[in-house]
């Protein structure tokens, strides 16, 4: 964990809480845009909601472990709000205009409510498992075993709270298939492109949390 002063924690804190809302946003519009590849059906949202391990497991190696569940709490109520707004106004990756945020959609909200308990679940486990790893000799595997751990709940709680007897037909039919091939999708993607983007992540956001503001006087 890194040493701030409360200027840079209250920054560190400010930063990690909008990553993980812009990526919670951006995976709960995307996974509502299904696509075969290979011949197998996945979503769009497979290839960005491992980032929101990535930026759990940023946060506990910035700022600890009990600051990183208080993120993961800040981050909720956002998370779903904004999730919501962004689904209603861009619904199956089309614009609906202003208008559709006068009436409930019960399927929009539904899938954002099963991402706030499946980012809760998965999340707390993600920030168990990388703590209790954190310190093993190789820097990888922490992050490594807390990203396929975390994401294995999150998938399987995520899809049976959105979409079991869904009224989209096709995703009620399908969501068991879609989901074990988005949890294999997100574990590729996640070896990948996590390692490489964890180390470089986390030396810009340390260097940006760490830069002080104009006039900010030198704290030892």
């Amino acid at each position: 964990m890194f040493s701030f002063n409360d200027r840079q924690l209250q920054r560190a804190l400010v930063m990690l809480v909008v990553f993980h809302i812009i990526v919670i946003a951006a995976s709960n519009y995307l996974v509502q845009i299904p696509f075969e590849m290979l011949g197998v059906l996945t979503t769009w949202g497979t290839f960005s909601f491992p980032f929101v391990y990535l930026a759990t497991d940023l946060t506990v190696r910035i700022v600890g472990q009990l600051q990183a569940r208080k993120i993961i709490f800040f981050t909720m109520f956002p998370a779903l709000m904004v999730s919501y707004l962004v689904s209603i106004l861009f619904f199956e990756g089309s614009f609906q205009g202003i208008s559709g945020l006068a009436e409930f959609n019960g399927f929009v909200f539904r899938i954002a409510f099963a991402s706030f308990v499946a980012y809760l679940f998965g999340q707390l486990l993600d920030i168990r498992v990388f703590t209790y790893l954190r310190n093993h000799m190789k820097w990888w595997v922490a992050p490594g075993a807390s990203t396929v751990l975390g994401n294995l709940l999150d998938t399987a709680v995520f899809y049976a709270a959105a979409f079991w007897a869904s009224s989209d037909q096709f995703m009620a039919q399908h969501w068991p298939e879609i989901a074990v091939v988005d949890y294999l999708f997100k574990i590729v993607v996640s070896l990948l492109l996590f390692l490489p983007a964890y180390g470089v992540l986390l030396s810009c956001l340390t260097g940006m949390m760490v830069r002080r503001a104009p006039g900010e006087a030198e704290r030892g």
